[in-house]
């Protein structure tokens, strides 16, 4: 009898070896080095490293009656022609008192970079309808919206949110629906998510990759603020509420907002910038960066993508906080633009300012001499193109080559690294070729290893097409 289970045991790590021996079938997905996913080892000095966006131009001042210098917990979402944004209104005096009722406002948007607040005349305000609140009652506190991606969503509920009832209503989370994300009601009377603390940006949205809804609000554990996340069918009935997970040796620190999301372009990669709160240190936020596959185990990078040095008046009480939205602007290919907030309680009004990340440039493998070499996979396609950046200046010019393996491990004749032509320079997106060839037809659906060469360079995406 005691050997049962000693055969139970050894089942399953024959069956986690067979798993892990799996090629990772890729297809011809955008590969983002986002993370250790494709990497099976690195060689010299080569490793993965978090980049920071730069700082762009202010898009938004919160200067209106019905806004402030509280308006917080952005949402940015690009919609065919334009880009929508809400977010909360509301001001506070010298002494944190809040001198008006909280409201959500909207702005749009056709580039990103310039945006109206428009005067939809919904509801009053000191006597006037000329404002751009979109949404007043029940959720004004952290009102979330996004476009549902489901194939199944009915017109009417097209456009959903979710937000906290109280003070207004029970404790939970309220879901509410719009048919064109102007007109807004309640799908339910009651809060659909009830364990929870919630006084942050709660958000939800429909995940294409595995066609669920997924949620991801935060609670307190041990008096440290943390997120969990939970799933839905149809947007009403929800799983049990899961703790996030992280990898060993992660600090157990206050997480306030979460901002997860896909990655632009990479539905398979979950990307999020969880505000990091330091309570001790004057009640300042900074966001960090964390990224999952499964939507329950991150990596959380520890050094804050937007420092308080980022401009301006970012160091202050909750005054250095990420939108929720990573977006491709449209005269702007080749950068991801996020946004973030400063001057938060500081003045008669707050701001929030872009920054701009490379496309794909969040996380690299950055190596002087060295490489990486990645696990078994199988792909689709003819072609090999990779994102990069080479020093260029004197004797540091630096150089990408690529060799494909077979599963053996052996190169592939033809594909070597000595018969692959160096690219150089800073390209987003450039094809490999290999002397007499670069077509990896006959290569499509059979499991290989691709071995990256680098010498003073950063590569940050790969894809087959």
């Amino acid at each position: 009898m005691r050997r049962f289970p000693l055969l139970i045991a050894a089942v399953i790590v024959v069956s986690q070896l067979a798993e892990a021996a799996k090629p990772l079938a890729i297809g011809s997905r955008l590969e983002p080095f986002i993370d250790r996913y494709l990497v099976e080892s690195f060689a010299g000095n080569a490793e993965l490293v978090m980049h920071r966006p730069k700082p762009a131009e202010v898009v938004l001042v919160t200067g209106k009656p019905w806004e402030g210098n509280t308006s917080a917990y952005y949402t940015i979402f690009r919609d065919d022609d334009r880009l929508r944004m809400y977010y909360r209104g509301s001001h506070a005096d010298p002494t944190m008192k809040a001198t008006h009722r909280e409201v959500t406002c909207y702005a749009e948007s056709r580039d990103g970079i310039r945006w109206t607040k428009p005067e939809l005349g919904l509801f009053e305000f000191a006597g006037s309808k000329k404002n751009n609140i979109v949404w007043d009652g029940i959720g004004t506190h952290c009102f979330t919206v996004f476009k549902d991606r489901n194939a199944k969503c009915p017109p009417e509920a097209r456009y959903k949110a979710i937000s906290r009832g109280r003070p207004r209503g029970k404790r939970g989370l309220y879901i509410f629906q719009s048919p064109d994300a102007i007109h807004w009601k309640l799908m339910a009377d009651a809060p659909v998510i009830t364990k929870g603390y919630f006084d942050s940006q709660n958000l939800a949205f429909f995940d294409p990759h595995v066609g669920l809804y997924r949620a991801y609000h935060r609670t307190f554990i041990d008096g440290v603020r943390a997120i969990m996340t939970q799933t839905s069918r149809d947007y009403r009935d929800w799983s049990k509420p899961v703790l996030l997970k992280y990898a060993k040796g992660t600090p157990n620190e206050h997480l306030y907002t979460n901002t997860v999301g896909n990655y632009p372009g990479a539905d398979h990669i979950l990307l999020g910038f969880p505000t990091r709160y330091l309570p001790k240190q004057g009640s300042r936020v900074e966001p960090v960066l964390m990224t999952s596959r499964d939507g329950v185990n991150f990596r959380r990078w520890p050094k804050a993508v937007v420092p308080e040095t980022a401009p301006k008046d970012r160091g202050g009480n909750r005054s250095n906080y990420m939108t929720w939205g990573v977006l491709e602007l449209p005269s702007r290919p080749n950068e991801l633009s996020v946004y973030a907030t400063e001057a938060y309680y500081e003045g008669p009004d707050s701001r929030v300012r872009r920054f701009v990340f490379r496309k794909d440039g969040i996380v690299s493998v950055r190596a002087r001499q060295g490489g990486l070499t990645s696990r078994p996979l199988t792909f689709s396609g003819r072609q090999l193109v990779v994102n990069y950046r080479c020093l260029t200046k004197g004797t540091k010019g630096g150089s990408l080559r690529v060799e494909l393996l077979d599963a053996t491990g052996d190169p592939i004749d033809g594909f070597t690294a000595a018969e692959c032509i160096p690219l150089t320079g800073d390209r987003v997106a450039a094809t490999v070729a290999w002397k007499g060839q670069r077509d990896l037809a006959r290569l499509s659906g059979t499991p290989v290893k691709l071995r990256f060469v680098l010498k003073n360079a950063d590569l940050f995406s790969i894809r087959f097409q």
